[in-house]
């Protein structure tokens, strides 16, 4: 047991604050000092595995809450479940951790001391002990925090009892006791025992040889055991009853740690002249049964676990000091110093065997167990800090990907409006002057338009009020359907052309989902684009009056008027620098500006004094005039061509000659109106096609901004994946630092109270 005193400490602190060197090591000589029992090193490792344990659990818990929160993307269900029994494993190991002690098992035949050893390792007289029969069920003591003793049974784990009630409970003399399988755990003051302040449970049994029970027993009672103490008695040899029990023993267990107690060997002092050979006797068996029958140790370490000894004189050795008297106080055997120093060698070598013993028992397998969770759970960090930063990476790529083309799509959308805006315009100008081109043309054949009207004519009021009506329908259906002949095939396939144009280079900026193929088909029209061309004759012409009266061609006024017009047109058509070619004289300029002026004026007074008789007057000073100029045969002669005209334009004045009168100046009235919407129409056809082709683009506008708003949602979930798998990849790094702490704090542990030289 030396050797682990000698042992090199790993870092870390221990509970009792221990100071480390700066290689790592503690010194030896600070795990216990030179009066502390061997048991001391128990309490020590027990203490610093069970906060290796806490930190463990705590890694564990902040391990399953971190494993949690993250989706199943970086983590699995099958791995979350893994680290959820992780946390269950520790929990149970803790839970051992706190309850574990350090267990000595007590065997032997009835009426051997057993419970004399047990109370004289504890200095008091506890246990019921005498002759015969007497322990008739499991006694565990074990040490208590409170001030008095007090015992428990397993029927009613929370009823204290007094510990008085303990040789009526176990003692088997009593007509009332327990069955033989009962364990009645008596709690006795640490403070009265250094023993059990060491986490020392001591366990006394019926004898082996009065109960068929043993198999019962060694399962409930053995299996846990860190040392077994075999109390023989010394007047007699190993019973085949004993030996079968550790038999048994040995099969459930691996190799368990068994001493020898050869009882009552003060009764040897009555003998002198045998008790070597007896001794020697006692030995040889002893070791032969420890070393060949259980092949548990070796023949040189079996007999370092064979003791010679008197319980009964330890005990009340002990009682009488504790009463401040000597040791050797009383009536006592010779040779009761030897025995008594025997006796405490036995408990230094069952203390170093204990201690030794139950920190590998107890903490080895729940230091590999410590070590296997925190592999396991350090590999599911390390896959989930793999996985994250893969998932990272393609995230990013992708990120980087759509932000690409999120801003390449901006680019394109703003150079398309641009080139759009400049395909409108340009193809507006051209409809703008095909459609002025169009409707001129139409206007110089409106006479042709009007002419293949055929209603019956009327010169009624109500009739032609009817009539003028069906003529301004006639006229606007006619401009109407030539118009559409002329433009509507050319101008729907212009717009139709650059709405396809549209849509074929907006469809390179939008994803081909089936929803957004789908938003393409409706936006795209139905119907072939048509221009309305609104020409509303009847308004138009709303203030059309027509003439009907009889007007003779060479009437007076008629002629006036011809004069007058055409006098007025040569004037305005020539030069005004251009000189006279008239004789300059004053008589001639006199002479014929005096003649035109009274020739005109007596017309004029003369129309305006007889409305009614103007072709007679106009006769009169037609006649005047020409007598003057020429004789009155030529003016006979004229006279009667004169009234010959009169009398054919009066007779061919009828219904048709109305008719055609009528729709003559129809269309000169209708043209003169047409004229001054030409640019208007034309401006409202060129606007219907803006508007078409502007709306389309506009939708379509609409379609890649909502493109580009679904990208930038995407964008801003993927910011936020990363951001989450960024946070995910340090914490599971970070936590996985942590549990490399707790693992060399576990090696630490291993180092100092498990790897050491038997």
């Amino acid at each position: 047991m030396q050797a682990i005193f000698n042992r090199s400490l790993s870092t870390g602190a221990f509970a009792n604050g221990t100071s480390m060197h700066e290689n790592g090591s503690a010194d030896p000589n600070t795990l216990l000092q030179p009066s502390d029992s061997p048991l001391k090193l128990f309490v020590l490792a027990k203490r610093k595995i069970n906060d290796v344990f806490t930190n463990l659990h705590g890694y564990v818990k902040e391990s399953k809450t971190f494993l949690s929160y993250h989706s199943k993307d970086v983590i699995s269900s099958e791995d979350i479940a893994k680290v959820s029994h992780f946390e269950e494993k520790i929990i149970g190991i803790r839970d051992v951790l706190r309850r574990d002690h350090m267990k000595v098992a007590f065997f032997g035949r009835t009426s051997n001391g057993k419970s004399t050893v047990i109370n004289a390792v504890l200095r008091q007289k506890i246990l019921p002990s005498g002759m015969g029969h007497t322990t008739n069920c499991f006694l565990q003591v074990e040490g208590s925090d409170t001030s008095e003793g007090y015992l428990v049974l397993e029927e009613n784990p929370h009823e204290k009892l007094s510990i008085e009630s303990v040789s009526q409970l176990a003692n088997a003399l009593n007509s009332e006791k327990l069955g033989d399988s009962t364990c009645v755990k008596i709690f006795w003051p640490k403070s009265l025992c250094s023993l059990l302040m060491d986490d020392v449970v001591l366990v006394d049994s019926p004898g082996i040889d009065v109960s068929p029970n043993l198999d019962e027993w060694i399962d409930k009672y053995c299996l846990d055991a860190d040392v077994f103490i075999l109390v023989s008695n010394a007047e007699s040899t190993l019973m085949q009853t004993e030996k079968a029990f550790f038999h048994k023993v040995n099969e459930k267990l691996s190799k368990p740690n068994i001493f020898i107690l050869n009882n009552r060997w003060d009764a040897a002092a009555s003998e002198p002249e045998y008790l070597d050979r007896v001794r020697k006797q006692h030995t040889n068996r002893n070791v032969a049964f420890l070393s060949e029958e259980l092949n548990i140790v070796s023949e040189e370490e079996a007999k370092d676990r064979v003791f010679f000894v008197s319980a009964k004189e330890a005990l009340q050795a002990r009682m009488q000091q504790q009463k401040g008297e000597p040791l050797n106080s009383g009536a006592l055997a010779e040779g009761f110093q030897l025995r008594y120093m025997e006796f405490e060698e036995f408990e230094r070598k069952f203390e170093e065997c204990l201690s030794k013993t139950a920190i590998k028992t107890k903490f080895n397998q729940h230091a590999e167990r410590g070590k296997t969770v925190i592999n396991q759970l350090g590999y599911i960090l390390d896959s989930v800090h793999q996985k994250a930063t893969e998932l990272k990476n393609e995230k990013l790529k992708v990120r980087q990907e759509l932000h690409d083309k999120f801003e390449f799509t901006q680019q394109q959308i703003q150079l398309m409006t641009n080139e759009v805006k400049h395909q409108i315009c340009h193809l507006v100008e051209q409809v703008e002057l095909k459609v002025c081109s169009a409707l001129n043309e139409e206007i110089r054949r409106l006479s042709l338009l009007v002419s293949d009207f055929e209603k019956p004519f009327s010169s009624d009021p109500l009739v032609l009020s009817v009539y003028k009506k069906e003529l301004h329908s006639h006229v606007e259906r006619g401009l109407g359907s030539n118009l559409r002949a002329r433009l509507s095939t050319a101008l729907s396939c212009c717009v139709e052309s650059a709405q396809k144009e549209m849509i074929e280079r907006i469809s390179t900026l939008i994803p081909q989902s089936e929803q957004q193929t789908q938003m393409l088909v409706n936006i795209t029209p139905r119907q072939s684009f048509e221009i309305l061309y609104r020409i509303n004759c009847e308004s138009l012409c709303a203030d059309f009056q027509e003439d009907l009266e009889f007007r003779f061609s060479f009437g007076l006024i008629s002629l006036v008027r011809r004069f007058t017009s055409g006098n007025m047109f040569r004037k305005s058509t020539l030069p005004k620098s251009l000189p006279s070619t008239a004789p300059q004289t004053p008589s001639n300029e006199v002479r014929i500006e005096t003649s035109n002026s009274d020739l005109l004026y007596l017309a004029q007074r003369l129309s305006i004094a007889a409305p009614q008789s103007q072709t007679t007057i106009g006769a009169l000073a037609l006649g005047g005039f020409m007598v003057r100029t020429i004789g009155w045969r030529i003016i006979a002669l004229t006279c009667g061509i004169y009234v010959l005209l009169y009398v054919y334009e009066r007779c061919t004045w009828t219904n048709k000659a109305k008719e055609r009168s009528f729709k003559k100046q129809y269309v000169n009235h209708a043209t003169k109106k047409l004229k001054m919407i030409v640019d208007l129409t034309s401006a409202n056809c060129s606007h219907q096609v803006q508007q078409e082709l502007t709306s389309t683009f506009a939708r379509l506008c609409h379609l890649v901004d909502e493109t580009l708003s679904e990208m930038q949602l995407q964008i801003k979930e993927l910011d936020k994946d990363i951001e989450r798998l960024s946070e995910c990849a340090n914490n599971a790094k970070s936590i996985k630092n942590k549990a490399c702490l707790i693992a060399n704090e576990l090696d630490n542990f291993i180092e100092t109270y498990l790897c050491y030289d038997n």
